[in-house]
């Protein structure tokens, strides 16, 4: 049975800056969907998403002793940098030129004799990207991404309390923003 590292916030962030393999493997596997969900929100192309996401680690990577924990958790400042990431990758000529470029067939067949109704196709992602961060984030992972509120809890390293306190605050705002 193999045992299963946990890391403290100030363990990981001592280790990444030591350049260690184990912690970066570490902070990948923990936090690599969350970040990728957040980008994928913003960029709307998987590919585009998952090639943003690697340079996002490597920037982590490379500037992690410019964390700095009095101004926030490392989650935040690792979201920031992805969300940052994102916004320059649409703002790229050579995404600006793909989406350009891109057939029409390729959503038309996909989306030919569906029935079924897609979170996107009601706006429902819009409405949930309309929520606060600390919301936003617990919902994509809850429901668009199928975690359950334990492993956020151990993915984000916040209590599971505060996830389930967060996500019901969250369902409620959406509840309000579906009925406007």
């Amino acid at each position: 049975m193999e045992q299963v590292i946990q890391y403290s916030e100030s363990e990981l962030i001592l280790l990444l800056s030591q350049r260690n393999e184990a912690a970066f493997s570490y902070l990948y596997d923990h936090y690599s969907g969350a970040l990728y969900t957040s980008i994928l929100t913003i960029v709307g192309d998987q590919e585009a998403a998952a090639d943003t996401l690697q340079e996002v680690f490597i920037k982590i990577f490379r500037q992690i002793e410019s964390y700095d924990s009095s101004k926030g958790r490392l989650y935040t400042w690792m979201l920031n940098i992805a969300r940052n990431a994102a916004i320059d990758t649409t703002r790229s000529k050579g995404f600006q030129k793909t989406k350009q470029n891109q057939e029409l067939s390729e959503n038309v067949y996909d989306l030919a004799g569906s029935a079924e109704i897609k979170s996107d196709d009601i706006g429902l992602r819009k409405l949930v990207h309309g929520l606060r961060p600390e919301w936003r984030v617990l919902v994509e992972l809850s429901y668009f991404e199928g975690y359950t509120q334990d492993e956020i809890a151990k993915m984000l390293d916040i209590p599971l309390g505060t996830v389930k306190t967060r996500l019901r605050a969250a369902l409620k705002e959406l509840h309000k923003l579906i009925k406007e």
